[in-house]
């Protein structure tokens, strides 16, 4: 027995030392246990495998307070299917019961940007849409792989760092963006991850593997712009398993990554028409388009120094802006909602001489922080067809904006590591799976034809597009009208409506100086 016991005790002295709890301790016995415990835990954590699956009770709390019972559920994925080697990651996800008798296949909700977070969603307007799709099957709102709840975010931290003292220039913005992207994957690779597996690929396999988990057989998606191109890849390697699925704000397998230059203006023709017939903002700005070519030949003879109050700091600092400045800010902003709505005001006080306003955007932008890099790795991996990218440098020389809409893109994807998809990504999808599309008529970043050009491969596709949505809320959740065409669509119900208007367009009110 005592030859036993020695031979365990020196068995037990080597685990120690295995697990790091320090051999040339003396009294090693007393950390036996807490070394037993280290032991257990990594054993644990070696014996999790893909497709391990947690769900616990969860509140969320509504942006009114109310407290709503839910489902919150962890899921184990590998980062890279591609690699036999790749870590597992968790991907989140808040599960809201059906209120049906007998629910229909649940809805999963794929969530915009690439980046956004589909939880955080129902935090704000899109709730009462959430809770009523109830009605049709459970609720289950993803936050895909590298996004809100989901672990880990490959977060950069680094700052864009701009210089503000001169105009934009974009040939050496676009020399700084690569060296802080290139920085950023860097820092990311020595914190463990590999930015090959953020792709819509895997994150459509992702999805495949949630219905597995959950012991469904289908799917019905609903996506929201990027959402949209997340659905349509799952649809193209997965479509045995989806039911039908809503697509808002259509961004097709060759839309993710570049924007087209004459679809920016066109919306500039189509804000104007807005503003000549609302009587109030005419008065303001009776020439929009004129007013844009005379902003654009003012700053590019001469940029502008103008002293703004930094948001974050409250720290008062000058800034330069000249042309390029004002074609990526407006570009950006006349693309949504909220900056259609905001547009009186932002253009009437460049218009008097007042450029706080684009200062003020300008010094957001410079100083903004790189932030996920997910967004970046997903985009650059859909990639854009040559095409598409000779159209674009073609239009680029006769549009007002030319191609800032997609600074820095697709020239920061050379930071990144090889991720691209291919051109088998980019082939048109085919699909019986029956779909809804719906597009804003002032949408854009994900213009109405992006739905006509995928549609033709959908003979079950029906294409609702409304009069005066924008890229954002009156296009995803707000219209009272569409919200009924969406849930009935989701019932099974036959679509009957092509087109239904929300115009006259409200714009945001104008703070006049007194006097005027």
């Amino acid at each position: 027995m005592q030859t036993i016991w020695q031979s365990l005790r020196y068995g037990m002295r080597a685990l120690v030392e295995r697990v790091g709890c320090g051999s040339s301790v003396p009294q090693w016995r007393p950390m036996l246990a807490l070394c037993l415990l280290l032991l257990m835990s990594r054993t644990a954590l070696s014996q999790q495998k893909a497709g391990d699956l947690k769900l616990e009770a969860y509140t969320l709390e509504t942006p009114d307070r109310q407290k709503l019972t839910a489902e919150l559920g962890k899921l184990l994925v590998p980062e890279n299917r591609r690699n036999t080697k790749s870590r597992l990651i968790e991907l989140a996800f808040v599960r809201l019961k059906s209120t049906a008798q007998t629910p229909g296949a649940p809805i999963i909700y794929l969530e915009g940007g690439p980046g956004n977070s589909g939880i955080a969603a129902a935090r704000g307007p899109a709730l009462p849409l959430f809770l009523a799709l109830r009605e049709v099957g459970d609720v289950i709102l993803l936050d895909q792989r590298g996004t809100g709840m989901s672990k880990p975010n490959p977060i950069c931290l680094r700052t864009w760092d701009w210089p503000l003292d001169q105009p934009a220039n974009p040939a050496e913005m676009l020399r700084v963006a690569l060296e802080r992207a290139k920085a950023c994957a860097e820092d990311l690779q020595k914190q463990g991850f590999d930015l090959s597996g953020y792709n819509t690929e895997e994150s459509a396999d992702d999805i495949e593997a949630l219905r597995e988990a959950l012991g469904v057989e289908k799917f019905k998606l609903w996506g929201v712009s990027y959402g949209t191109h997340l659905a349509l890849t799952m649809i193209r390697r997965h479509e045995r398993h989806v039911e039908r699925a809503v697509l808002a704000g259509v961004s097709g397998p060759d839309h993710a990554l570049l924007k087209l230059p004459n679809t920016i203006q066109r919306q500039l023709a189509q804000v104007d028409a807005l503003l000549k017939a609302d009587a109030n903002a005419n008065k303001l700005i009776p020439d929009f388009q004129g007013l844009i070519s005379q902003l654009l030949d003012q700053l590019g003879k001469k940029p502008l120094t103008v002293e703004v109050t930094d948001a974050r700091t409250g720290q008062k600092g000058a800034v330069t802006v000249g042309k390029w400045d004002l074609q990526f800010l407006a570009a950006t902003r006349l693309t949504q909602t909220w900056g259609i709505a905001g547009a009186p005001a932002f253009f009437y006080a460049l218009s008097q001489g007042d450029f706080t306003p684009l200062a003020q955007g300008a010094l957001g932008f410079r100083r903004a922080p790189v932030g996920s890099m997910m967004t970046a790795a997903m985009v650059c991996a859909s990639g854009a067809s040559e095409e598409r990218s000779r159209t674009i440098s073609r239009d680029a020389t006769r549009a007002a904006f030319g191609d800032a809409i997609n600074f820095p893109f697709p020239e920061v994807c050379a930071a990144l590591p090889k991720i691209g998809l291919g051109k088998a990504f980019r082939i048109p999808i085919k699909s019986s799976v029956p779909a809804l599309f719906i597009s804003g008529t002032l949408d854009g970043r994900t213009p109405v034809s992006n739905a006509e050009e995928v549609k033709k491969g959908f003979p079950n596709g029906h294409h609702l597009v409304i009069e005066g949505a924008s890229h954002g809320y009156d296009l995803f959740y707000f219209f009272p009208r569409s919200q009924e065409i969406l849930q009935g669509f989701l019932k099974g119900q036959p679509v009957t409506t092509n087109r239904i208007s929300i115009l006259p367009f409200r714009f945001d009110p104008v703070n006049l100086p007194a006097g005027r």
